[in-house]
């Protein structure tokens, strides 16, 4: 099998290219996670960033601890959502590879 390394370069050219233009894509997802029956709501763009968090009235009833079960599920949803929109949408970009760290492939607990 002869491998021309410039074709390997061209290659990793465009690879470069297309992840600086998933990064800017990660800004343009947002997702929302809920939990509670959505008393508690966490938006969340594709870096992972919270952008809103929603209490509903009856969220403010509930003990400390809970509400922070119910945000941590909240906050939950809304990556595995993210996780999805991000495998569906960019999963092409890998061409099915399993790469560490890149998002749709290889995060942190999913397969």
């Amino acid at each position: 099998m002869n491998i021309n390394p410039f074709d390997i370069l061209k290659n990793a050219q465009k690879i470069q290219e297309q992840m600086s233009g998933f990064q800017e894509k990660l800004e343009t997802i947002s997702a929302t996670g809920a939990s509670g029956g959505s008393m508690v709501e966490v938006d969340l763009n594709g870096k992972f960033d919270v952008i809103a968090v929603r209490l509903s009235p009856q969220a403010m009833d509930c003990d400390a601890e809970m509400l922070q079960d119910l945000i941590m599920a909240a906050f939950s949803d809304g990556m595995a959502k993210i996780k999805e929109m991000i495998s569906g949408q960019f999963g092409a970009l890998t061409g099915g590879m399993n790469i560490p760290g890149f998002p749709g492939a290889g995060f942190p607990g999913t397969t």
